[in-house]
């Protein structure tokens, strides 16, 4: 392992960049024009509470700012046991998002990185009246959602609500994930869409219809927030 890998693995280096970033997070989220789709969309998801939120990997970012700023609400997001993932946890406690650490895997396995652990934790958390934030991609598939919110939703009986944010300033990385890099002096869309409810009992074709109603869902709240961010249409 080269000397820079091994600084970068660091705890202390890892919680430094994890405090600044939330910081540099803050600073975009201050200085750039919110607009929300649908503009009522605080008092509607308030009544369902406790709520799972489900994004796309690379938008996630700016989710901990979602949350209205005059009011408690009590959220945890789930975050990867990847080394990286340390620096997402850290600048999400910091903005006052709790965590649960885990994630899926390829094929749903949630016997691997966590799983089983942070499932039951999700579960538990929604049990205990917090609202829970994951994304919902297969990991390392884009724009591909995974059975693991479905089930969340399924054996929860929570609303589920998809949720996108877009910059107009940005800088989109060339990763796996479509990773979008949010920059201040702008507009920030935030478009929401819900509650989407999944039975509780379901055969594995009925879970397939719900895991491709999200995803498409949740590409059309992307392709509206983007677009609204980037002024390309009115807002309804």
């Amino acid at each position: 392992m080269s000397l820079l890998r091994r600084i970068m693995r660091s705890p202390a280096v890892r919680t430094g960049i994890g405090l600044l970033a939330a910081e540099y997070l803050r600073l975009v989220w201050k200085t750039n024009k919110l607009i929300v789709e649908p503009a009522t969309l605080y008092e509607e998801v308030e009544a369902d509470f406790p709520i799972i939120v489900a994004m796309w990997h690379g938008q996630h970012f700016m989710m901990p700012f979602i949350k209205h700023e005059q009011a408690n609400y009590r959220t945890k997001v789930l975050i990867s046991r990847h080394h990286d993932g340390q620096i997402n946890a850290v600048a999400a406690e910091r903005l006052g998002i709790g965590t649960i650490r885990g994630s899926g895997d390829h094929g749903g396995r949630f016997d691997r990185k966590g799983g089983v652990g942070a499932f039951k934790a999700m579960f538990d958390a929604l049990n205990d009246g917090y609202n829970v934030a994951l994304t919902a991609d297969v990991p390392k598939v884009s724009r591909v959602a995974g059975n693991g919110v479905v089930k969340l939703a399924s054996f929860s009986g929570r609303p589920l609500y998809v949720i996108a944010i877009a910059t107009s300033r940005r800088y989109e990385l060339d990763n796996w994930d479509r990773s979008a890099v949010n920059m201040p002096f702008g507009r920030i869309a935030v478009v929401a869409d819900g509650p989407i409810t999944v039975p509780r009992d379901m055969d594995e074709a009925a879970t397939e219809q719900h895991r491709l109603m999200i995803e498409a869902r949740l590409n059309a709240a992307t392709l509206r927030a983007y677009a609204i961010a980037d002024g390309k249409e009115q807002r309804t």
